[in-house]
C-alpha cells in the first residue's frame, strides 16, 4: 500500500494524473521488476478491445542487422520516463481512468498499457531522430542503438543524437553503454 501511495503522490505532483469522475475505471496493481522495485500496472484490457489501432509500424529486426554491417563501435541509449512526455488528447483523459482502493484517477499523459502507446511513442522518437535514422541510428521504442565504422565518426554520431534528445527526451545513463565494441540490443549481442 505504501508503494501505491508514493506512486499516486508523485504522479499527482508531476501532473501526470488527477482525480477523476469518469464512468470508466480500470484495475490498478503493481508487479515486481527484476531489481525488486515495483512497477505500476493498469489493466486496460477492456479499453484496448474497443480502441481503433494506430498502425504506425515498429521497426523490423532484420532491418537492424543490415544497417549494422561494417560497424565497429556502438552506443546503446536507454530513454527513461518517455511515455510521460506525451499528453493524452484533450477530452480523452476520462478513458484512462483507474481505480485504487481509496480513489479514482485518470491520466493526463500517456500511460503504459494502452494498445496504441508503443506506436505513438515510436512515431515521436522517429520524428525526433529522423535525420539520423537508418544512417547510424536504429531505434526500437525507448532503446536507441548508435553504430559507426570508427571511433572518430562515433563521437560525432553520439554527439548529434544527444543534441537531438537534449530538449525533449532523457537518457538513463546507468542502463546505457557508450563507445563499446560489443553491445546487447533487444536481446541480441552485436559486435
Amino acid at each position: 500500500m505504501a508503494a501505491m501511495e508514493t506512486y499516486l503522490r508523485d504522479a499527482l505532483m508531476a501532473g501526470h494524473i488527477h482525480p477523476s469522475t469518469s464512468p470508466a475505471g480500470a484495475g490498478f496493481f503493481f508487479v515486481a521488476k527484476k531489481d525488486a522495485r515495483l512497477h505500476p500496472c493498469i489493466d486496460y484490457h477492456a479499453l484496448n478491445k474497443i480502441t481503433v489501432k494506430n498502425r504506425y509500424p515498429l521497426p523490423l529486426m532484420s532491418t537492424t542487422f543490415e544497417l549494422l554491417q561494417g560497424a565497429t563501435v556502438y552506443t546503446k541509449l536507454y530513454l527513461c520516463n518517455t511515455y510521460n512526455l506525451i499528453q493524452i488528447r484533450e477530452g480523452d483523459e476520462w478513458k484512462t481512468a483507474f481505480n485504487t482502493p481509496t480513489d479514482h484517477y485518470e491520466y493526463l499523459v500517456m500511460p503504459f498499457g494502452l494498445s496504441n502507446s508503443p506506436s505513438v511513442f515510436q512515431a515521436l522518437i522517429n520524428n525526433v531522430l529522423r535525420d539520423t535514422l537508418n544512417r547510424f541510428v536504429f531505434v526500437y521504442l525507448d532503446d536507441i542503438s548508435i553504430f559507426s565504422k570508427s571511433r572518430h565518426e562515433h563521437v560525432q554520431h553520439v554527439r548529434q543524437v544527444l543534441q537531438f534528445l537534449y530538449f525533449q527526451l532523457f537518457v538513463k545513463v546507468e542502463k546505457s553503454k557508450f563507445h563499446v565494441s560489443t553491445v546487447t540490443f533487444l536481446g541480441f549481442i552485436i559486435n
